[in-house]
């Protein structure tokens, strides 16, 4: 058996934290359902502001809201405003990685849903194990290529709008990041 991700709601914005309720993560059940998160189901969460790792459960919350709550002690691992992964698993025998097609969300700071992947594993002549990442609509892998960029004057262009180095780092992460695939 071998764990590997059956859905991810990647970049979603914590909306609060509540020490005193009881141990969970609170997330909108439209979005859950989307990506195929149950709930009860125990979720792995990583802070990509702090690097803080937690494993909790999942209820859900009002439909529509866009919440991402952590409630009780995962409370203090996140900040209101704190981006994070939420990453739920399964386990699988080997031969059963290429049946998988998990379903993976990216979303805008306000918690709407931005982008629908999927992770797919594919048998090829070239590699026994060949990765895709299919954007939904899309029947290929992901394949982008990246024009010349000058970083610095996009940095300086950035900063010259108000922003601070790092919502800078932050957009161009995002923003570059998916070229490097």
């Amino acid at each position: 058996m071998i764990k590997v991700v059956r859905a991810k709601l990647h970049g979603i914005t914590i909306t609060g934290a509540e020490l005193h309720y009881h141990g969970s993560i609170t997330l909108d059940p439209e979005v859950c359902e989307q990506a195929g998160i149950f709930p009860m189901e125990f979720v792995e969460i990583w802070n990509k502001d702090s690097g803080a790792r937690i494993s909790t459960y999942v209820i859900y919350g009002e439909p529509g809201s866009r919440c991402c709550i952590l409630n009780g002690a995962a409370a203090r691992t996140c900040q209101k405003g704190d981006q994070v992964i939420i990453c739920a698993s399964d386990y699988i025998q080997p031969k059963e990685l290429y049946q998988l097609r998990p379903t993976v969300l990216t979303f805008t700071p306000d918690n709407q849903v931005d982008e629908v992947m999927h992770y797919e594993v594919r048998e090829t002549a070239e590699r026994q194990h060949d990765f895709r990442i299919i954007r939904e609509g899309s029947q290929q892998g992901t394949t982008r290529s990246l024009q010349q960029v000058d970083v610095e004057a996009l940095s300086t262009e950035l900063r010259s709008r108000g922003l601070d180095d790092r919502a800078i780092a932050d957009i161009l992460s995002k923003h570059l990041s998916q070229f490097s695939h």
